[in-house]
């Protein structure tokens, strides 16, 4: 006998994958369909994680899937292993049951089974305000790719899981935009819920944190903002670098790291730059995020960037062949993001034209050539033209030198390329060193002051700009 439940949401898969590939994942054909009950097809998680991952990441694609497939105005309610499912009335009582509802409220409701612990500290009082940020399932150490530029980041984080609080107390990630932080960060959260499902964590971004600070000043809630950040196993912080020119926030988050600190509880961080190199930041808190183990993660080499490919492709239950890889892995060498971007990309594409992925359709979908906009000089051609001028090396460019005889024309190179290319802030640090945006936000601001301040530098700096874009016209 067939199950229609079984039916919709098999056709509910199918409908996904053709209309909203992007958000597919490979682990969603081990979802279970429990029945519709109470105008919702209900769906049985892997776990409480997978469950609160779907309920704010997909709930919208789901609830028009089920809606389209079944032509009915039902939602998808996501019930994680422990959760309690709505009895499904039977098949004869059905009808009657959506025509007076009332009935439903007059069944004695069965007892339910103690719920488990919360995995990931989510507040369940009014104030929603200090939720965790989501977790993502596929973020597991089982699918972060190691290579030399992440390795020594890779082992602490494996390390801090084990025994929070005592390994590496705190653990500062640093590195560019887009280079696996924020994998790092939840796969740390994964590892130790797994291993005790008990452990309270409060995982959220530093704007967070700030945001939540000032609410909770202004409405007189201090203390619950404080029982929310400090009364915990492990508290995750995600951009910690925004807390530059807060003073307010610097303080109090000074107070909470002490109270964390001292009750032996795990402390990681993540930012753009190592703590030394965050701007205004306070020396107290510089030297407090040096305590433990700062560890920095750096761009993919091309053979690394091959295996991320190859294991986003595998999440959304792609093959990529391994020509395919090669192609984007030459291609894309900034960051992660644009590589997991170019998968979802080939798969929009391989769904649309109903092909499978090949070197083909990737050179449809991507480009066969890397293209420069018409009359934009390249930064190899910015640095060309400013080492000249100033007879220092590339090397010294990307190096970790701050002499001015090498930081000056550092920053001339960052603002020449901010403005005589497209490319964003994040491109242009990873062409001197994996300077993260800060950095040359800062170099821009520098070059822009002394131009106001100095007619001869101005002078200069337009010179040299002629100079770029006139051997652009000569290529």
């Amino acid at each position: 006998m067939i199950d229609p439940d079984r039916q919709i949401w098999d056709a509910m898969l199918g409908y996904l994958r053709a209309n909203h590939p992007a958000v597919c994942r490979q682990w969603f054909e081990e979802l279970t369909p429990l029945g519709i009950a109470g105008g919702a097809l209900q769906l049985r998680t892997l776990s409480d994680l997978h469950r609160d991952y779907l309920r704010r990441q997909c709930g919208d694609v789901f609830n028009d899937a089920a809606r389209t497939v079944s032509g009915r105005l039902l939602s998808v309610r996501f019930l994680g292993p422990d959760d309690q499912a709505t009895p499904v009335a039977p098949p004869q009582a059905s009808k009657r049951a959506h025509e007076a509802p009332r009935v439903a409220s007059e069944v004695e409701p069965k007892p339910q089974a103690p719920e488990r612990p919360a995995r990931v500290v989510i507040s369940h009082s009014d104030h929603s305000r200090y939720e965790s940020l989501v977790i993502n399932p596929d973020y597991a150490f089982e699918n972060f790719v190691v290579g030399p530029g992440n390795r020594l980041a890779h082992a602490a984080a494996q390390a801090v899981s084990a025994n929070p609080g005592r390994a590496y107390n705190p653990f500062f990630v640093h590195g560019g935009v887009g280079l696996g932080k924020t994998h790092l960060l939840q796969a740390m959260c994964l590892r130790i819920v797994e291993s005790n499902p008990r452990a309270s964590i409060h995982y959220t971004s530093c704007e967070g944190f700030v945001t939540h600070y000032f609410e909770s000043v202004q409405s007189g809630e201090l203390s619950e903002f404080r029982h929310r950040f400090r009364d915990v196993d492990v508290l995750v912080i995600d951009d910690i670098h925004f807390l530059a020119k807060r003073d307010r926030s610097q303080e109090e988050f000074f107070h909470t790291f002490n109270s964390l600190f001292q009750s032996n509880k795990q402390i990681i961080l993540s930012s753009d730059a190592p703590p030394e190199d965050i701007p205004d930041l306070e020396e107290r808190l510089v030297s407090r995020f040096k305590w433990g183990l700062v560890a920095k993660v750096e761009a993919p080499d091309y053979e690394t960037r091959i295996q991320i490919l190859k294991t986003k492709a595998r999440l959304r239950g792609l093959q990529m062949p391994d020509d395919v890889a090669e192609f984007i892995a030459e291609r894309l060498a900034s960051n992660i993001r644009e590589l997991e971007g170019a998968v979802v990309k080939l798969q929009i594409h391989s769904t649309v034209e109903k092909r499978p992925i090949d070197l083909s359709l990737a050179k449809t979908a991507l480009g066969d050539e890397p293209r420069q906009p018409a009359g934009e000089p390249t930064i190899q051609c910015i640095i060309d033209v400013v080492t000249d001028y100033y007879a220092i090396r590339l090397a010294d460019l990307q190096s970790k030198h701050r002499q001015r005889s090498i930081a000056l024309p550092r920053q001339v190179c960052m603002f020449l390329a901010r403005r005589c290319t497209r490319h964003s802030l994040e491109e242009i640090g990873g062409f001197f060193g994996g300077r993260d945006h800060t950095t040359v936000m800062h170099a821009i601001r520098s070059v822009e002051v002394r131009c106001k301040d100095a007619p001869e530098f101005d002078s200069t700096i337009r010179s040299l700009e002629d100079r770029i874009r006139t051997a652009r016209g000569n290529i």
